[in-house]
């Protein structure tokens, strides 16, 4: 039985923040009318709006669509009005998978544009029909979109994205499509990024080693445009990367052999440009890039100077193909508890390398090993390796032991939130003032914005522009500041139901973590603690709600030593285990790196030879 049968949800959606068209508002208006005319004048007074503005109809993936749902499920209204059918979805199984919920639920959809009922038979059967013309619609455009891109391709100027390390893009003059004149631009070389390229294709050639070049960069301090250190993978997509391919006669024989559609004729193949190549990889939201043969690809050649001769691009090319079966591959599952949680001292995560050996109870012994210390062969980070299957019990047992230390870790998680409101309060105070101080210095800024209009051509009209100039770059600098201070406010203001919840949370852990499955303790590991730093001698346990506060337990010693940390027995290491370097590298970059031995700790040490 549904719990409120007078309620009516409004839906509306715009996929982009603009001005024009069915805006937001103008949608909601008019699903209020018709709920006016076909529900009553009261009706209007008793609705539920959820609005998703800037989010795609590809998709159900929305805020305000995904609290709709859930309200639906909980039978909060009666039925859900739209502007239009597209509002929704634009996608035919989504779209079908919604009604058949809504049905369920007993809830009626009602697209006014195209009146549409599903309370009727005639009204479910159109309402198919019209989701079907939708999705035609929107995939006709993407074919257009994609033909049109495929036709600029040929002409061999660069069509946007992330510019290749070694070129910046460089607009030029228009070029002609259909009739239809458009923007075009082009690759323009930067040297000394050039020469890096060039110094990795060298070290690969050297070495036949994507790890041994990646090494070789992080030793020498050669750092990306976003100054990250190469990866293995941002080595090898620079490697198979055409775009430094010299256009020259092994590059033509090359695309010949492997039937790739061609858009330049021998001639062209100058031995100076470089190479465009699109339609290298099939993306598609919800699933991994798939990189697609050269037989698939549009080639023409570029208006950039190449760097690589095509006969060294097309060997490097043969040597990444033999040396697939030797790839990294990750394993599918292990013991380890600790992963995606330990950092090590240099800032880096640490993974779980397996052996060979098996403990007395037949478990797999796994070794955590810095991330850093494998790329750069120990020259940025030398930091002993840690015994995992040791520090992951050491560091539950620990954890354990924090639920019955009253009157340690409770008195001090008091201080600390006592110390926390008042840093909030001074927070809150600042950016008072702050407000108060913006405010000021716009009305300021109105007022000679006024006077200005009526100066006329008075020669004090320039003095009176370059103050509201300098009123306007206060303004900025206060805004940034306000914005800075409200993010510090929001990420650490620490309620009483916070630390009464890590206390419950200790108490659950304590008694139930014993009989939990590997996955249930990884689960509940993480709800208590935020990060584990080791340090090469001790592990610092680093919990959620709980900073700017040391809570120091007796050290432990010599439990996470590991005795293969020589560079000659870490061979019998065999293969790392939940480890993808180049999601984390992106993590950390959007992150930012930060001191890893920050906020609350507990200590355990002495426990590396």
């Amino acid at each position: 039985m549904r719990k409120n049968d007078d309620v009516i949800a409004i839906y509306s959606r715009k996929s982009k923040f603009t001005g024009k068209g069915e805006s937001i508002g103008n949608q909601v208006e008019l699903c209020k009318e018709y709920i006016r005319v076909h529900f009553g004048e009261a009706a209007v007074n008793n609705i539920v709006v959820f609005e998703d503005e800037g989010f795609s109809g590809g998709n159900l993936n929305r805020p305000d669509f995904k609290k709709m749902m859930d309200a639906a499920k909980k039978r909060k209204f009666q039925a859900i009005i739209v502007y239009r059918l597209d509002r929704i979805s634009r996608n035919i199984s989504d779209f079908s998978t919604l009604i058949e919920e809504l049905a369920r639920l007993d809830i009626s959809f009602i697209s006014i544009k195209e009146q549409f009922d599903t309370s009727t038979p005639m009204g479910r059967a159109m309402m198919y029909i019209a989701s079907v013309f939708s999705q035609l619609e929107r995939e006709t455009i993407a074919e257009r979109i994609r033909d049109n891109m495929h036709e600029l391709a040929k002409t061999g100027r660069w069509l946007g994205g992330t510019t290749p390390t070694g070129y910046a893009s460089e607009a030029v003059k228009s070029v002609t499509i259909d009739g239809k004149s458009k923007k075009a631009c082009k690759l323009k070389l930067i040297p000394e990024e050039a020469d890096i390229v060039r110094m990795i294709y060298d070290l690969y050639i050297e070495t036949n080693s994507l790890t041994l070049t990646e090494a070789a960069l992080i030793k020498q301090g050669i750092k990306t445009k976003n100054n990250n250190y190469f990866t293995r993978f941002s080595i090898k997509a620079i490697l198979q990367n055409p775009v430094y391919m010299i256009a020259d006669e092994d590059a033509y024989n090359y695309f010949v052999q492997n039937d790739t559609d061609l858009f330049s004729d021998k001639e062209e193949f100058d031995s100076k440009h470089g190479i465009m190549a699109y339609n290298r990889t099939d993306q598609e939201k919800g699933r991994a890039t798939k990189y697609l043969p050269p037989s698939e690809w549009i080639v023409s050649v570029g208006k950039h100077p190449g760097v690589i001769p095509g006969k060294v691009w097309v060997k490097i090319q043969e040597s990444l193909e033999r040396n697939k079966s030797k790839s990294y591959r990750k394993p599918r599952s292990n013991e380890a508890l600790l992963t995606g949680l330990l950092f090590c001292r240099c800032g880096d995560r640490m993974y779980p390398k397996m052996s060979r050996r098996k403990t007395a109870d037949d478990k797999v012994i796994y070794t955590y090993v810095c991330k850093m210390k494998e790329r750069s062969q120990r020259s940025v980070c030398n930091s002993k390796n840690a015994n995992g299957n040791t520090l992951d019990m050491a560091v539950i047992e620990q954890t354990k032991m924090l639920a019955d230390d009253k009157d340690t870790f409770i008195s001090q998680l008091e201080q600390s939130r006592r110390f926390y409101t008042g840093n909030r309060m001074d927070y809150e105070q600042r950016l008072d003032d702050m407000r108060k101080e913006k405010a000021e210095t716009e009305k300021k800024i109105n007022s000679l914005v006024d006077s200005l209009v009526e100066m006329g051509d008075s020669s004090a009209k320039a003095h009176v522009t370059k103050r509201i100039e300098q009123l306007n770059q206060e303004y900025q600098s206060l805004e940034k500041r306000i914005q800075e201070l409200e993010g510090l406010t929001s990420q650490h203001a620490l309620s009483d139901i916070e630390f009464d919840l890590m206390r419950q949370l200790l108490t659950v852990f304590k008694n139930g973590i014993d009989e939990m499955t590997v996955e249930q303790k990884r689960a509940a590991i993480r709800t208590i603690v935020r990060k584990v730093v080791w340090d090469g001698v001790n592990a610092h346990v680093i919990l959620f709600g709980v900073q700017d506060d040391e809570i120091e337990y007796p050290e432990i010693a010599s439990v996470a030593s590991d005795n293969m940390d020589d560079e000659d027995e870490t061979d019998e290491l065999v293969a790392f285990s939940d480890v993808d370097y180049e999601d984390d590298d992106m993590e950390d970059e959007r992150l930012g790196k930060t001191n890893p031995l920050n906020g609350s700790k507990t200590h355990w040490g002495e426990d590396s030879k």
